[in-house]
């Protein structure tokens, strides 16, 4: 039998109402504020309305919601249930969320009104459904059920097509009031499912134990960010995914501080007004976003209360660091990280001055770098990027070629490919597979990249390999402009002959409007190859 009971949503709750702060705020936003003993109380008794409702310990939640306090009640209610939390993107379609609901074998569905008609549609293909929660309470649709259904079918019988019974949040909160138990679960307990992005395939979901949330906030979120209890945490990645869970949920409640929900999906305009509103000291966003909030011409005031932004998801270019903190004068730190070590383990250091796209380990982790025969590879050379720490999953569902793959042992091959520096840094030069072998070497992606941004003319860019019907692989530069400023391939191609190597420089440039994204924010550079393939030619 293990030798310690911990349960994470407890640890992130109860704790700090036993220890007197009770009557910190643990949640703020334009959907109003919430105490931490406030938050225990909630998560309780909705852990209570969910075993009313037959939700069994590991049993899968599937969560498709906005990030609201709904949200946080929900995940930390299914996990002091000893129930397994799998929040998904509110993006999907139909046919995407009935895909993860079938993998997951989810019973029980917890979304909201304005994803209703997407949720209906998997529900369609994902039979094992028997019931779906809404968290609007003054919803009174056709199919409303007064008091919740079993998810043993018991309960009323009035539901809406395709036949899954339909409860309220708010009922399923009531069935539970005055609950305060929790299930004895072990740090090796499940806890929660993070789905990947899926860049290069069908999404896996990485699975979690309930001592990885507290193992990787005592690595990065004390001692890198060292988040306290004043701090006030925002973050434009959402709840579903492991950055953003890591942002808005295990950091601040972790350390007692507050975190800032926005229920409206992340826009320049909508993040600069939560901003001003809310003075956030800690701000979380990807590459894109920071992009995209130079473009948008935000105040120079908005970051003013900010005491250190982390970017993730993709390597921060140099330029555009170097672009947004003259802009806004705040620290921004760099950090690599992903769905399967639950959150950043490669990082810049807050105060300490650093190129963007490099980062010493994280405490708590290793790294090593192995060329394709496992073999190590040496100062300066790239590598296949392996880790090890408490946080990493135990494995991916149901996927056992590509777990045994991913995870050897006590390491995870990230799939990255990094290069370690004579002072300990390493460099992100990107997904391995989006390497280029252009003229008998290796290009990273990056390295064009931070070029092409040098220009006054390009907002974003990414750089992707084509290769011809009858020629080796190249680079091809597709570029968004910034507003006002038009893009000349010709001058483009000119501007970066001056400043790379033969082999580096693009041969071909695509202007778009947009870099097509994942749920999470990563350039899906797969859709770039396609579509170079498609424009230039195979």
């Amino acid at each position: 039998m293990p030798a310690e009971s911990f349960n994470a949503g407890v640890h992130l709750t109860d704790r700090l109402v036993e220890a007197g702060h009770g009557d910190r705020v643990a949640v703020t936003g334009p959907m109003g504020a919430m105490t931490y003993a406030e938050l225990a109380t909630h998560v309780a008794e909705l852990a209570g309305g969910l075993r009313v409702m037959g939700v069994r310990p590991e049993e899968r939640v599937l969560l498709v919601l906005p990030d609201r306090p709904e949200t946080l009640i929900t995940i930390l209610a299914v996990l002091r249930m000893g129930a397994v939390a799998v929040p998904v993107p509110a993006l999907y379609d139909g046919a995407e969320l009935g895909a993860l609901i079938r993998d997951s074998r989810a019973r029980v569905v917890v979304s909201a009104p304005e994803f209703e008609p997407a949720v209906q549609e998997a529900l369609l293909s994902a039979p094992e459904v028997v019931a779906l929660v809404l968290t609007d309470a003054s919803r009174q649709a056709p199919g409303h059920v007064s008091r919740i259904a079993t998810a043993t079918g018991a309960g009323p019988s009035a539901a809406i097509e395709p036949g899954v019974p339909v409860c309220l949040w708010s009922d399923v909160l009531e069935a539970g009031r005055g609950a305060t138990g929790w299930y004895d679960t072990w740090p090796d307990s499940p806890a929660l499912w993070l789905y990947t992005a899926g860049t290069t395939g069908a999404p896996k979901a990485a699975m979690h134990r309930h001592g990885a949330l507290r193992d990787v906030h005592e690595a990065y979120g004390r001692q890198v960010l060292g988040v306290r209890p004043e701090d006030r945490c925002f973050s434009a990645a959402r709840l579903f995914s492991a950055y953003g869970l890591g942002n808005s949920l295990i950091f601040p409640l972790a350390a007692g501080a507050t975190t800032i929900l926005d229920p409206a999906g992340p826009t320049p305009g909508g993040v600069v007004e939560r901003l001003l509103a809310e003075r956030p000291t800690l701000f979380f966003a990807g590459p894109s976003f920071y992009a995209a909030l130079l473009a948008a011409e935000a105040p120079e005031d908005a970051f003013a209360s900010v005491r250190l932004a982390v970017s993730a998801g993709e390597a921060l270019p140099a330029e555009l660091h170097r672009r947004f903190t003259g802009r806004f004068g705040v620290d921004v730190i760099d950090g690599l990280g992903s769905a399967e070590a639950l959150h950043i383990f490669l990082s810049g250091r807050p105060g300490q001055a650093g190129p963007a796209g490099r980062g010493t380990v994280v405490p708590g982790y290793e790294v090593r770098l192995l060329d394709d025969s496992g073999a190590p590879v040496p100062d300066g050379q790239p590598g296949h990027l392996y880790v090890r720490g408490d946080s990493i999953a135990t494995g991916y569902w149901c996927r056992t070629a590509g777990t045994r793959q991913a995870f050897q042992g006590e390491w995870l091959r990230t799939g990255d490919t990094c290069a370690r520096a004579a002072d300990g840094s390493y460099r992100f030069l990107g997904r391995s597979d989006d390497l280029i072998r252009a003229g008998g070497a290796w290009v990273s992606p990056m390295e064009v990249e931070a070029r092409l941004l040098e220009h006054p003319s390009v907002a974003e860019c990414a750089v992707v390999a084509h290769a011809g019907a009858d020629g080796p692989a190249r680079p091809v530069a597709c570029v968004v402009p910034r507003p006002g400023r038009p893009i000349d391939a010709g001058e483009l191609i000119a501007f970066c002959r001056e400043g790379l190597a033969a082999g580096r420089r693009p041969h071909e440039v695509l202007v778009l409007d947009e870099l097509p994204r994942t749920a999470t924010g990563t350039t899906q550079r797969a859709v770039l190859r396609q579509l170079a393939a498609d424009l230039l030619g195979k």
